[in-house]
């Protein structure tokens, strides 16, 4: 794998904090040509540096109130290749984790309300078989999210 040198690192803390933003502003900061910071990003992307692209969408507005993690347990570990697809058909589940420590599986899912919830809980979740058990954590507020922090090692 190709090292990250340091104009790749200025490059990823930019557009990481704007994905929008002109590769001539970028390249205009950097102090290269707007071709050279096209190229470095395009190798970023063949190397998987960076993966996917797109927009953030603001749960709140399209009703999603509720933002939950729930610590799932399964019968066996062994499970969780077959509880995975049943997650993905859940559309307000977000992320799903295979975890160590008191949970087997941690998800992340937006509900519009906690009646919602309780019905995700109850009638999808629950319902998986392998689930024994699940520990519901509300998020009261975001307070940070953010990309990795971008620096050297050496830093």
């Amino acid at each position: 794998m190709e090292k990250i040198d340091k104009l790749n690192r200025q490059i990823l803390n930019i557009i990481s904090k704007n994905a929008r933003i002109p590769f001539k502003d970028v390249a205009e900061e950097c102090g290269v040509s707007r071709a050279a910071i096209h190229q470095r990003v395009q190798r970023m992307i063949d190397m998987n540096v960076i993966v996917g692209s797109g927009y953030h969408i603001n749960p709140k507005i399209l009703g999603f109130n509720t933002c939950t993690y729930i610590g799932i347990k399964l019968e066996k570990g062994s499970m969780y290749k077959d509880v995975v697809p049943e997650f993905e058909k859940i559309p307000e589940v977000v992320e799903c984790h295979f975890t160590t420590g008191p949970y087997t599986m941690l998800i992340k899912l937006y509900a519009h309300d906690n009646e919602h919830l309780m019905e995700l809980l109850n009638s999808k979740i629950q319902e998986i078989p392998g689930v024994t058990a699940t520990e519901t954590l509300i998020s009261l507020r975001q307070s940070v999210k953010r990309e990795i922090p971008i620096y050297t090692p050496e830093e």
